[in-house]
């Protein structure tokens, strides 16, 4: 089960000449720095990685390195190579012991080396997000000087609920000791809680639905709707400079495009009293549901697109953990 947090950036349109200088950039010179970096990376750690390489061959067997494939720039599918954390342990009929069973100490200290969830990050790192989040830029201060630099970014995190990724799991239990559950989600802190848009739960998806023949919704029709907001933002913002989508608003503009009616008022005055909810998430989840009213085509905000965006602040929730 994963939990997957979504903090909304924009982009301005490019000019020409500026696309080309990226172009030549990303093709020659881009290219050029990653080989040379990456190959000097590779030979001052090839001790490490060789004396890894014996320790995982020794403790967990071979092969040492498995491949997965991962979707890259443009869809483009390349190869990523991992150290195995797991041994090949089978039953009397020949399958796979269960993942919690193959995962030995030293497999598991392996894991805790990585960085592929948002709280395996220093905490300081990760506190630096929320002027970027905020501001939109970073300031740099020094004794004789201060620079401000822009950092507009779309932030996307995932991270597993507890540490051992079974937390509020409908089927398996977790193994994780409340105070663990607890330090384990104190890494993001609430300030920085505050600054993410959407936070959304993951569950497994059950047999009924993953065997459903019905046909969803083609990503080519999500597309379109997505342009068609984006194009709605862009007409609404027309007069105001530098701004060009909902997440870009400030307390004026929210109060002129993203007023609820008295229903979605008492509705999000409830959400707010009840999940102690702060003043920063309030304006979040109103630009949130201004986004699904544009997706939707709507000129108002109503009750339900305040349900769904309040819906999407899991984390906020004061009992999620316990």
């Amino acid at each position: 089960m994963k939990i997957w947090i979504v903090s909304s950036g924009s982009s301005e349109d490019a000019s020409e000449n500026s696309l080309q200088e990226e172009s030549m950039y990303r093709k020659w010179i881009k290219r050029l720095l990653d080989i040379i970096i990456s190959g000097a990376g590779l030979l001052i750690l090839s001790p490490l990685l060789l004396i890894l390489w014996i320790l995982v061959r020794c403790k967990l067997g071979s092969p040492v390195l498995f491949t997965q494939e991962r979707p890259g720039r443009k869809e483009k599918i390349f190869k990523l190579y991992k150290f195995r954390t797991m041994t090949d342990a089978r039953d009397e009929n020949g399958n796979l012991l269960p993942d919690e069973v193959r995962l030995t100490a030293f497999g598991k200290m392996l894991r805790s080396t990585s960085l592929d969830e948002l709280p395996e990050f220093n905490r300081g790192v990760l506190e630096v997000l929320r002027q970027p989040l905020e501001d939109r830029q970073i300031t740099i201060s020094r004794i004789k000087s201060t620079i401000s630099y822009p950092a507009n970014l779309m932030l996307i995190a995932s991270m597993n609920p507890c540490p051992c990724g079974y937390y509020n799991h409908p089927t398996k239990a977790c193994v994780c000791s409340p105070g663990q559950v607890q330090k384990y989600l104190n890494k993001i802190s609430g300030p920085l809680l505050d600054r993410i848009d959407i936070q959304i739960e993951i569950v497994p998806v059950p047999f009924d639905k993953i065997s459903d023949q019905r046909q969803g919704e083609s990503s080519n029709i999500i597309r379109q709707r997505v342009i068609k907001a984006r194009q709605m933002q862009e007409r609404r913002y027309t007069e105001y400079t530098g701004i060009y989508c909902n997440a870009q608003m400030n307390s004026k503009l929210l109060a002129m495009y993203a007023q609820p009616d008295a229903k979605g008022l008492a509705l999000l005055k409830n959400a707010m009293e009840r999940l102690n909810l702060s003043a920063r998430a309030y304006d979040r989840i109103l630009k949130v549901a201004r986004t699904i009213a544009d997706l939707e085509g709507a000129e108002q905000i109503l009750p339900n697109h305040l349900a769904e965006a309040i819906s999407y602040r899991n984390l906020d929730r004061e009992n999620w953990a316990g």
